[in-house]
C-alpha cells in the first residue's frame, strides 16, 4: 500500500509530506483549492506523461517521491524482483520533472524509464476516474477479474500451461512439415548416393593398397628387366659378383697362415658372399612371382578409375570417400528418424490440441456462469450509487481457435448501460467520468476479495449525487477500505465522514503568490471540515452537532 509521498515545487504545492494507512482516506477542499494535484502528483510516480507547466512557478524543477509497503502485493515484488529493482519489501519511486529536458524516472534509487514506472505503478495502485490508471478498462484486466470473482485462477492457469504446450508442438510441427516439403528428394537422392557409394566396397585401406599396386604393376616391365639384370650378375654372368667374393675369400683363408691380421677382412668377405648368395635367392623368387598377365593390370585401373570419378564427383580426395559414405548414411538415417517423429509430434499436438479445447470450453461455462453473478451483483450496487436503471453486463464471447491464447476461447468484456433505454456499450466508452467512477465503485465493491491491486484511488466518485446515495457510497467506499487502502477525493460530507482518515487541502496567497497545503485533520479538525462541506461559510452550533453526529454513526 502506499505509505508516504513527498511532493515538491508541483502547480502551487511547495513542498507536501504526507502519510497514508490503510482503509479509507478522504481528501477534501474547497473547490479551487487543489484537490487533483495529490492525483496527480501520484500519477506522476506511476509514470503517468511528464508536462513542465506542473512545475511552480520560479522553480527549476517539480519532484515527487512515493513510498510503498509490498507486504500485500507480491505481485509487485515479484517484477520488481525480476527487473533486479527489488529492495526488502521497500519499493520508493521518485519523479524528477526538469523544466529543461526529460524527466528522470527512480524506482528503489536506481534510474528506469516511465514505461517500468508504468508497468509496476499498474500492480500497485488503480485510480479510478478520468486517469490513466484505469485497469478495469482494459479487457485483459476484466478478463482477470472475472476468473478473480468466480475462484476460476487455478483452472484458468491449467489452460494457460495446455495453451502453451499446444502452441509449442503446433511450433514445432510447422517446422517439421516445412523440413519435410522437399524430404522425398532428398531422400531419394541420399538413397541413390549410399547404394553408389556402398556398392564400391572399399576401405581407406583398401584404396591405398589398390593406389599402390597400380604404381606396381604399372612398371611390371621396367621391375621385370631390372631385376632379371641384377640377378645374372649376381650370379649368372661369367664371372658372377657371387662367384668373384667366394673366390676372393678362398684366396685370403690360404693367406691367414701367412698373417693372422687378415682374418677379420676374410670374414667380412665370406658374410657378404653369404649374404650376396641369399638376396640372389630372393630376387630369384621375386622374378619368378611377377605376373605378367596385362588383364591384372587393366582390372587394378578399371578399379582406381572409378574411385578417382566418384572422388571429383563428391568433392573429396580418394580416402574420404568411406568418410562421404557413412556421413550420407547418418543423414539417411535421420531423415527416416524425422519421418517417424514428424508422425509422432502431429499425434501429440492433436492430443495437446484436444486437451486445450476440453480445458478452455470448461474454463468458458465457468466464466458465463461466474459473469452471470457478477453482473447481477454489480447492477444491483449501480442501483444503489444513483444509477437507477443502470445494468452491467459481463459478455463472454467465444474465438475461434486462430484467436485464442494463454486465456482460452473466450473474448471477455463488461457492457454498461448508465441509464434506462440506453444501449450496453464497452465500459471504455462510458462518456461521464462520475459514471464511470461509480460503476468501477460498484465493481470494486462486488468484487473486493478478489482485487490484487493494493491500493485504490477514487477521484470524485460523488459527482452529480447526493443525499442517500452520498451515505450509501460512502459507506460502499468504508467497506471497500476493510481490505484494500482507498483513497477518495470528494465534495460531499456523507463521504467524508466514512473514512478512516482525512486528508484536507487549502489555499492561500502571501506576497503575491499562491500556495497550496495538505495537511491530516485530527478529531476536533474533522468535525470542522465536516461543518463546513455541510454548511458553507456559515458555520453554527447546529452544524457542528451534525458533522459529530455524522463521525460518530460512521465510527
Amino acid at each position: 500500500m502506499l505509505s508516504h509521498i513527498l511532493i515538491k515545487d508541483l502547480a502551487i504545492v511547495t513542498s507536501a509530506e504526507i502519510g497514508f494507512g490503510q482503509g479509507l482516506t478522504a481528501l477534501t477542499g474547497e473547490t479551487g483549492a487543489g484537490k487533483s494535484i495529490l492525483i496527480d502528483a501520484l500519477g506522476l510516480a506511476l509514470g503517468d506523461k511528464a508536462d513542465p507547466i506542473l512545475i511552480r512557478t520560479g522553480c527549476e524543477r517539480a519532484e515527487v517521491v512515493a513510498t510503498f509497503d509490498l507486504a500485500a502485493c507480491p505481485e509487485a515484488e515479484s517484477w520488481l524482483a525480476e527487473q533486479a529493482l527489488d529492495d526488502e519489501g521497500l519499493c520508493i519511486l521518485r519523479r524528477v520533472l526538469p523544466r529543461q529536458g526529460r524527466s528522470r524516472a527512480f524506482i528503489n534509487g536506481r534510474a528506469v524509464t516511465s514505461a517500468q514506472l508504468t508497468e509496476l505503478g499498474e500492480r500497485l495502485v488503480d485510480i479510478h476516474g478520468q486517469h490513466a490508471h484505469q485497469s478495469l478498462l482494459r479487457p485483459a484486466a476484466q478478463r482477470s477479474l472475472l476468473d478473480s470473482y468466480g475462484h476460476l485462477q487455478t483452472l484458468a492457469e491449467q489452460v494457460a500451461q495446455a495453451y502453451r504446450r499446444f502452441r509449442a508442438l503446433d511450433e514445432q510441427l510447422r517446422e517439421l512439415r516445412a523440413a519435410d516439403a522437399d524430404r522425398s528428394d532428398r531422400l531419394e537422392r541420399l538413397r541413390e548416393q549410399v547404394d553408389e557409394l556402398a556398392a564400391l566396397g572399399l576401405t581407406s585401406t583398401d584404396i591405398d593398397e589398390l593406389d599402390r599396386e597400380q604404381r606396381r604393376l604399372s612398371h611390371l616391365g621396367r621391375l621385370q628387366d631390372t631385376t632379371a639384370r641384377l640377378l645374372r650378375r649376381l650370379s649368372e654372368d661369367e664371372p658372377a659378383l657371387h662367384d668373384e667374393l667366394r673366390q676372393a675369400a678362398a684366396e685370403l683363408t690360404d693367406l691367414l697362415a701367412l698373417d693372422p691380421r687378415l682374418g677379420e677382412t676374410c670374414e667380412l668377405i665370406d658374410g657378404a658372399a653369404i649374404q650376396i648368395g641369399e638376396a640372389t635367392s630372393s630376387l630369384r623368387h621375386y622374378v619368378d612371382s611377377l605376373d605378367i598377365d596385362p588383364s591384372v593390370l587393366r582390372d587394378v585401373e578399371t578399379k582406381l578409375g572409378l574411385v578417382h570419378d566418384l572422388a571429383r564427383k563428391y568433392r573429396v580426395f580418394p580416402l574420404q570417400l568411406p568418410d562421404a559414405l557413412a556421413e550420407r548414411r547418418a543423414a539417411l538415417a535421420e531423415i527416416e528418424a524425422g519421418a517417424v517423429q514428424l508422425e509422432t509430434i502431429a499425434a501429440e499436438c492433436a492430443q495437446a490440441r484436444d486437451l486445450f479445447i476440453e480445458q478452455a470450453s470448461t474454463l468458458s461455462q465457468a466464466r458465463s456462469v461466474a459473469a452471470s453473478r457478477l453482473a447481477a451483483t454489480v447492477t444491483e450496487a449501480m442501483q444503489q450509487l444513483g444509477m437507477a436503471g443502470g445494468q452491467l453486463a459481463v459478455a463472454v464471447t467465444g474465438l475461434e481457435l486462430d484467436a485464442a491464447g494463454i486465456f482460452g476461447l473466450d473474448r471477455v468484456a463488461f457492457l454498461v448501460s448508465a441509464n434506462p433505454g440506453q444501449a450496453l456499450q464497452p465500459l471504455a466508452k462510458v462518456a461521464s467520468g462520475g459514471e464511470l467512477s461509480r460503476i468501477s465503485l460498484a465493481i470494486q465493491v462486488a468484487t473486493a476479495e478478489c482485487g490484487r491491486i493494493p491500493t485504490l484511488v477514487f477521484d470524485e466518485v460523488d459527482v452529480g449525487i447526493g443525499g442517500r446515495v452520498a451515505a450509501i457510497v460512502g459507506h460502499l467506499l468504508r467497506r471497500l477500505g476493510t481490505n484494500r487502502q482507498v483513497l477518495c477525493v470528494t465534495h460531499l460530507p456523507q463521504v467524508a465522514a466514512q473514512a478512516h482518515r482525512h486528508l484536507v487541502v487549502r489555499k492561500h496567497t502571501e506576497d503575491g503568490e499562491t500556495f497550496t497545503e495538505i495537511r491530516g485533520l485530527d478529531d476536533e479538525a474533522r468535525v470542522e471540515e465536516i461543518a463546513r462541506m455541510l454548511g458553507g461559510k456559515a458555520i453554527t452550533s447546529k452544524t457542528r452537532a451534525h458533522a459529530r453526529e455524522m463521525l460518530e454513526t460512521a465510527g
